[in-house]
């Protein structure tokens, strides 16, 4: 009896802490640090995205790259707050992309859930990466930062 107890506090202990690091993570977006000089290491990589991979052309100041998948409720919000921030900012484009149909492009980057946003430079270097639902003032620094 005691040794079940204990078991459910641990569980129940350990999905706490899961849920609240969960909680503090998603949606944030991570810099990335963008090498300079080395492109073609950089490509091989994955940190560089070319418009042959993505299906479209890739905005002259930045380009947000959204991985979605057809039930996933938090992409939809994620697609209204990057189509805003491109409709607003010049320059910058908003590419949905659905993970199922691009398993070889999701592999190449390392998306491990949707939504996952990264934000490219005008030269397709991902400059920022967010795993859950971003928030616009920090999508529009992150954009703000890959100008020259």
């Amino acid at each position: 009896m005691t040794t079940g107890l204990i078991v459910v506090a641990a569980v129940l202990l350990a999905s706490s802490a899961f849920a609240l690091w969960r909680r503090r993570t998603d949606g944030r977006l991570r810099e990335i640090n963008v090498t300079q000089g080395a492109q073609s290491d950089a490509e091989q990589r994955g940190e560089i995205l070319r418009a042959e991979q993505l299906g479209r052309e890739l905005g002259s100041q930045a380009t947000l790259v959204q991985f979605s998948s057809a039930f996933c409720q938090p992409c939809r919000a994620t697609k209204v707050i990057l189509t805003a921030v491109a409709e607003s900012t010049e320059g910058v484009r908003h590419i949905e992309i659905d993970a199922e149909s691009h398993l070889d492009l999701v592999r190449e980057v390392g998306i491990m859930r949707t939504p996952t946003t990264l934000i490219l430079d005008g030269e397709g270097r991902i400059t920022a990466r967010a795993t859950g639902v971003p928030r616009k003032d920090q999508v529009l620094a992150a954009i703000g930062r890959t100008l020259p």
